[in-house]
């Protein structure tokens, strides 16, 4: 994963925090005593099969539902006490957009605008540098109805900053887009996260929460089963290895028999070996290679992904296998 993605995490203070959270509707549990700690400035990425909560998390920490227990703080306010404080200083945007097709993009803007009790200059003002932000200028006049999906999420998320949100909830933002005006969506929400906004990010994609998040956590069954970088999450998984490939078939032997935990592959004259992949692991194999005098013309380390990660964690039927999906990070 690109290093220029992320955000610098380092922060101390937590745009976000969560303890014990709980709900219930009847005798189902949905949340289960989750806890969060989301630095400010960073991404943060709940991932779930469909029902294990996600949207349910969003709404308590929006002030949108009450929680049954624990406690939660979201830009510092109590969501229990202090509401209003916690809705001011948040915009939400749900999986299904909230604009209104009748009337223009502009419109929809201005009429945000008005509900934040911008001054009108004001409104005008801002309206025009989101719109040019999100490139939907020469659409700005036109019925939202004839909108493409991209710009109609696009659209949704330029309404939901007329209000500077410090802390923005984007709940599953890129479902049915397609591949293009999905990307296009993970730019914007880089740029974001630039100007130091907190992204609390729900999605069933993936390489969307691979691509964005600093961190992320997997709900399953009301309960956070794991939480870290994407990194330390695919760690989890078995079936990492580290492969090393020959040219010369004389020294292919050579550490086929000093590395006896790897398995070998005669015709590919490659060994592989059983590793999370960590930088002390692959110095002790080069070490142990050096100290022989033999040389791998190719290193590369294998991980699982996060599909793994999330079948293993949130389907028990199902046995993972990374091999599958296996990622290569060429040293």
């Amino acid at each position: 994963m690109p290093t220029s993605v992320k955000s610098d995490v380092r922060a101390s203070s937590a745009a976000i925090s969560a303890s014990g959270l709980r709900k219930s509707y009847g005798d189902k549990t949905v949340l289960d005593g989750i806890n969060l700690h989301i630095p400010v400035g960073s991404v943060f990425a709940l991932l779930g099969p469909n029902g294990a909560g996600k949207t349910t998390a969003v709404k308590i920490l929006s002030t949108l539902i009450g929680a049954d227990g624990g406690q939660a703080q979201v830009a510092g306010h109590d969501i229990a006490v202090a509401a209003s404080s916690v809705r001011a200083a948040i915009g939400v945007t749900g999986q299904f957009s909230a604009v209104d097709g009748l009337i223009t993009g502009e419109e929809n803007m201005l009429l945000m605008a008005d509900l934040h009790h911008l001054p009108r200059h004001e409104g005008r003002r801002v309206t025009a540098e989101l719109l040019e932000r999100f490139d939907l200028v020469d659409a700005a006049k036109k019925p939202a109805s004839t909108y493409s999906g991209g710009m109609k999420r696009r659209l949704d998320i330029a309404m939901t900053l007329v209000g500077n949100p410090r802390i923005i909830f984007l709940d599953e933002p890129t479902t049915g887009l397609d591949p293009r005006s999905r990307h296009n969506m993970w730019q914007i929400i880089r740029g974001l996260v630039s100007g130091g906004v907190t992204v609390f990010l729900t999605t069933q994609y993936l390489e969307e929460a691979d691509e964005l998040a600093d961190r992320i956590a997997v709900l399953n069954d009301g309960k956070i089963a794991a939480e870290g970088t994407a990194e330390e999450l695919k760690r989890i998984v078995p079936g990492g290895h580290i492969r090393l490939r020959f040219t010369n078939p004389a020294a292919y032997r050579a550490a086929a028999s000093a590395l006896t935990e790897a398995a070998p592959d005669d015709e590919a004259l490659a060994l592989n070996i059983p590793s999370d992949g960590t930088q002390r692991e692959l110095r002790s194999i080069l070490d142990h290679l050096d100290a022989l005098d033999i040389e791998a013309d190719e290193l590369t380390v294998h991980t699982p992904d996060l599909d793994d990660v999330f079948f293993a964690l949130t389907d028990k039927t199902n046995v993972p296998n990374p091999s599958r999906h296996a990622k290569e990070n060429v040293r």
